[in-house]
């Protein structure tokens, strides 16, 4: 992984630990100020763009720092190469959407609360940010690395919630929190996949925000399966 941007990999979504970026650095290591921040910002905005609309092959440095409105030399001195800055604009997504599903699940009451405020979050930035479903889909062939990078962030925070709520009484203990987490994980993409990605009006325009009912037919599914059992062995397997 060539990131020059570090995380916490341990801060989950849902977490008290911070998900706020350490100092962005150089092409060559070096603390920017405010005004180099603000530039690579630009160059990561324009690379998300062209990426979501041309695809990783078509996309080029040229187009990226045109859309930035930034010179070509300039590139260099924040990011190496296209994949480079294809795979610091993974990870910034993915601190982005993190950050607003632990924003939006800060004071739920309890874990189904939390699973629905969470879930908002994520399609909020999914409606804001298509682009996050094409360019995660486009690691899978350019830098497989940032894409289990990608997924394993999320189910990771979303594993310990679910062990944190089996310790209350709020999920069934009887549930697996890695499959659990990563069987909601899925669920979530798809269902915004479905219902914001792909979805048109009359005029051919994606929906601004995913509608209250779809997150409602989700939930019932989901509160049914997180739902604590009257015995915690029920629906096991017999050994």
């Amino acid at each position: 992984m060539t990131t020059t941007e570090q995380f916490d990999q341990t801060a989950p979504f849902g977490a008290d630990a911070s998900l706020a970026p350490v100092a962005a650095l150089s092409a060559t290591g070096k603390p920017l100020t405010k005004r180099g921040e603000a530039t690579r910002r630009k160059l990561l905005e324009a690379a998300e763009e062209v990426f979501a609309g041309l695809g990783y092959h078509e996309a080029s440095i040229v187009k990226i720092t045109e859309r930035a409105g930034i010179g070509l030399g300039t590139f260099y001195l924040y990011f190496d190469s296209k994949q480079q800055i294809f795979e610091e604009l993974v990870v910034d997504l993915n601190r982005r959407v993190r950050h607003s599903m632990a924003e939006a699940m800060a004071g739920a009451g309890n874990r189904i609360d939390a699973e629905r405020a969470g879930f908002e979050g994520f399609f909020r930035f999914t409606a804001a940010h298509p682009a996050l479903y094409r360019v995660v889909r486009e690691a899978e062939f350019v830098s497989p690395d940032m894409l289990r990078l990608h997924y394993t962030r999320i189910v990771e925070g979303y594993e310990a919630g679910l062990r944190a709520a089996q310790h209350d009484g709020d999920v069934d203990a009887a549930l697996d929190p890695e499959v659990t987490a990563w069987a909601l994980m899925g669920a979530g993409e798809l269902i915004g996949m479905r219902f914001l990605l792909w979805e048109r009006d009359g005029a051919g325009r994606p929906p601004e925000a995913m509608p209250d009912e779809i997150i409602d037919h989700m939930m019932r599914f989901i509160r049914n399966a997180l739902a604590v059992r009257g015995d915690a062995t029920e629906g096991a397997t017999d050994g």
